[in-house]
């Protein structure tokens, strides 16, 4: 007797059918699962959460432009100082409620040692935004 059939014959052909009756059942469970779990995820917890307004507190921050040229002579905005009116106005500038930052141009010729005073000097009175300032138009083959 042939498996599945009636027939008494011997036509032992293999099936080329797919049994999807257990596909159809899957698919059908799944289908309730997610039918039943699918407001269970839009269901969210109202609460009342205070309103609040602000306006955006912007200070602008000036910047102090601090040149040092070849000979070692600091520059503060244009003004010439020396070393003690350099720390002097270091101090001001650090009692100010938002610290501007400070950008150095450095002439080519000027010596390490003056860079690092003058930055060892804002370092020392909290002054930590420095920013050097140069020259993209400078001929490099020089």
């Amino acid at each position: 007797m042939a498996f599945g059939s009636f027939n008494s014959g011997s036509n032992s052909a293999p099936m080329a059918e797919i049994n999807v009756i257990p596909l159809v059942d899957i698919m059908l469970v799944l289908l309730v699962i997610f039918i039943i779990t699918a407001p269970l995820l839009t269901h969210a917890v109202k609460i009342d959460l205070p309103k609040a307004e602000s306006s955006a507190n912007v200070l602008k921050v000036d910047n102090v432009q601090l040149a040092i040229d070849g000979a070692g002579t600091v520059f503060w905005n244009g003004e010439v100082l020396d070393k003690n009116q350099l720390a002097e106005r270091m101090r001001a500038t650090s009692a100010m409620p938002v610290h501007p930052e400070i950008h150095i141009h450095a002439d080519r010729n000027a010596r390490y040692e003056t860079i690092a005073e003058v930055m060892s000097e804002a370092a020392r009175n909290g002054l930590t935004k420095i920013g050097f300032v140069t020259d993209p138009n400078v001929d490099r083959a020089r």
